[in-house]
């Protein structure tokens, strides 16, 4: 299972972290002239430029208009990147025997930080060596079936190019990267013009640049080499280089068009082609849209655009996260501020563009009762945003259709009778997953959160296959209005219970409101929790089982989906969002707004099943 992949490579720079553990022991303080120090802080200074690339370019907020490929990164890919950094773990520990060597490069602590004339010696050296090197080295990869095959099909195997698939690659890329990259620095320290400086600069200049080609995101306005026409032959845009990863017969180049001019292997459409997607071709309007919100400050990085082997596996807290959390602490405080619902990630389903969008405020936000006003706004403004652009479907996710906060979405529906988007609390779905988990067998059941929109519907739908319904619920207001709703001959299986000892033989317990553990020590042994709480209640019980969120897995032939849904399996989304995609997908015009409908919850799960949704 990829979730539990370590990055054991980093052990084998366990010696120079030994190395400089002992320096540092034996100057009472940072060996700041350390060579063992420096490669250490440019593996992690390249890492973090690569990241950054990869954070920007997946922020889709900022960057969906300029996309290159409109595909989207699936699970397959970011497995088959996962090990990308590979080539960075193999060139520290190149560059740690070259500075152990008498031969090739002086002790850095003998070296100036700075000398400029090293600078024009590297640059003269890449022009003039790495860029004609790896140049004909490419082409031959391409040019010959078995060495494509053997050394260079996998980098290729990618469909949409991230700053991760730059390191991806055999050995022999890696080797490869490293002489085009290193022989400029070589030269320079040869002539005697090395320093400290010029190692940072230039590796770290090499690895922006690859990082930028690989973005997928046109970051230079077409502009700009229109009005500098020698521009196009001195640097390349994602797009030229996009071009070959999907072509492969053209723009073999490592930083410079102007190689590819002179071997007569420049892809003719790679500026007008360039323009066109600065320009926002590849921008695309979503049919469904899932409106979620942020659930607390460790699951908000749990995102595309920060960490990819966070994102693509199930949301758990990790100690990798807790140095970022004061960051993701003052992000909660800025969008809390001055940010409106943003882009978080899409997929392909049948051909259909779904995104999912967030409103900027966190879960504990929705209790404020001084931010309710501020978050319903949030909200209309998202679907009258989708009404403007054409969504056909847009889902509310857990908080956002809150019963006490806009009536599961009727406030917006009945302030905006004209809507062309549907609006869709999806709970009809939710109702449906949690009623299938139910074996049929079952007699009775204990309920809680039972007077609630999800409560009532399934109350009332077991009811009615004579199931003794246990309702746990101080307001026999309450609990009368939905008994009365019943028919006559099934109100006698709905009853109203005021404490948790009542439950106390029940093994099958319908959880719609935290548990405490004194609260969970009522259930019997062997109990099963079914759950539709969100946060999920924590098992204190090992004598219990404790079901997950309802949901659904989307179906097979979904694409471009590279990130899990909170907690949930690859491929599997909370059921409020699989209800909208039914919705969607069925093309149903009705609102799904307010009070469940109990006599659609079995045309919704029939729906599902037939458009390849599966229970989970």
């Amino acid at each position: 299972m990829i979730a539990g992949r370590t990055r054991a490579q980093y052990f084998l720079l366990a010696p120079l972290v030994w190395k400089v553990a002992q320096e540092w022991t034996e100057q009472g303080g940072a060996p700041l002239g350390s060579r063992w120090l420096h490669l250490l802080l440019l593996f992690s200074a390249r890492g973090l430029t690569y990241q950054f690339w990869f954070s920007y370019s997946n922020m889709l907020f900022l960057t969906r208009r300029r996309r290159v490929v409109p595909d989207g990164v699936d699970f397959r890919q970011v497995d088959h990147e996962w090990d990308w950094d590979n080539f960075l773990v193999l060139q520290t520990l190149i560059g740690a025997a070259l500075v152990n060597g008498p031969l090739l490069l002086p002790g850095l602590e003998n070296l100036r930080v700075w000398d400029p004339r090293g600078l024009g010696i590297a640059l003269l050296l890449h022009v003039g060596f790495s860029e004609p090197v790896f140049y004909w080295a490419h082409r031959a990869l391409h040019g010959a079936p078995l060495f494509f095959s053997q050394y260079h099909a996998g980098h290729h195997s990618t469909p949409v190019t991230q700053p991760l698939t730059a390191g991806f690659g055999t050995p022999l890329e890696a080797l490869l990267l490293t002489l085009t990259m290193g022989v400029p620095l070589a030269g320079a320290f040869l002539m005697g013009a090395g320093s400290v400086g010029l190692v940072y600069v230039h590796l770290l200049t090499f690895d922006y640049l690859r990082s930028m080609g690989y973005s997928n995101v046109e970051v230079i306005s077409h502009r700009v080499f229109e009005a500098v026409p020698p521009l196009r032959y001195l640097l390349y845009t994602p797009t030229y280089l996009s071009l070959h990863h999907r072509e492969k017969d053209s723009n073999f180049c490592l930083f410079m068009p102007l190689f590819d001019l002179l071997g007569g292997t420049l892809n003719s459409k790679s500026w007008e082609l360039q323009k066109e997607i600065y320009q926002g071709k590849n921008d695309g309007v979503p049919e469904f849209v899932f409106l979620a919100h942020v659930v607390d400050i460790m699951s908000s990085m749990h995102v595309p655009f920060v960490l990819r082997s966070i994102s693509s596996v199930p949301f758990e807290n990790r100690l990798i996260l807790l140095p970022f959390w004061p960051v993701a602490l003052v992000y909660m405080l800025l969008m809390w501020c001055c940010s409106k619902t943003f882009l978080v990630s899409f997929y392909y389903l049948r051909g259909r563009l779904h995104q999912t969008w967030s409103v900027p405020r966190h879960g504990f936000q929705y209790f404020i009762p001084a931010a309710k006003e501020g978050i319903n706004r949030q909200i209309e403004l998202a679907i009258l945003r989708a009404d403007r652009m054409g969504v056909k479907v847009l889902s509310l996710a857990a908080l956002n259709k809150n019963e006490a906060l806009n009536g599961g979405g009727i406030l917006f529906v009945d302030k905006h009778p004209d809507l062309r988007v549907r609006v869709v609390h999806g709970n009809t779905l939710t109702a449906a997953v949690i009623l299938n988990e139910i074996p049929s067998n079952t007699k009775e059941v204990f309920l809680t959160g039972a007077t609630s929109k999800l409560g009532r519907a399934i109350a009332l739908y077991l009811c009615r296959k004579r199931i003794r319904v246990i309702m746990l619920t101080m307001s026999s207001e309450r609990f009368l209005k939905i008994q009365r709703e019943a028919p006559a001959e099934f109100q006698q299986y709905l009853v109203q219970v005021t404490k948790y000892q009542a439950a106390q033989n029940c093994k099958t317990w319908l959880v719609g409101k935290w548990l405490s553990p004194r609260e969970q020590r009522w259930a019997p042994p062997g109990t099963h929790f079914h759950q539709f709480v969100v946060p999920p209640i924590i098992g204190f019980r090992r004598d219990c089982t404790y079901g997950k969120l309802a949901a659904m897995r989307l179906p097979k032939d979904v694409q471009g989906l590279g990130s899990c849904e909170y907690t949930m399996e690859r491929g599997v989304v909370h059921a409020c969002h699989a209800g909208g995609v039914v919705h969607f997908l069925e093309g149903w015009q009705h609102h799904e707004v307010g009070a469940l409908d109990v006599d659609r919850i079995d045309v919704v799960w029939k729906a599902a099943l037939k458009h390849g949704l599966t229970p989970v």
